[in-house]
């Protein structure tokens, strides 16, 4: 089987933004803070 396959430009063009939805941003795992940091440092050595 040939790996050529090439899009169909007019299906593409068809789509278009209109059809997706506007998505929110929402930071699934935010990052710990440097105070949460420091603390798993110092339990993690005693």
């Amino acid at each position: 089987m040939a790996m050529s396959y090439k899009p169909d430009m007019a299906e593409i063009e068809k789509f278009g933004k209109s059809m997706l939805k506007k998505a929110e941003m929402q930071e699934k795992n935010p990052l710990p803070s440097k105070e949460i940091i420091e603390e798993e440092k110092q339990a993690g050595e005693s």
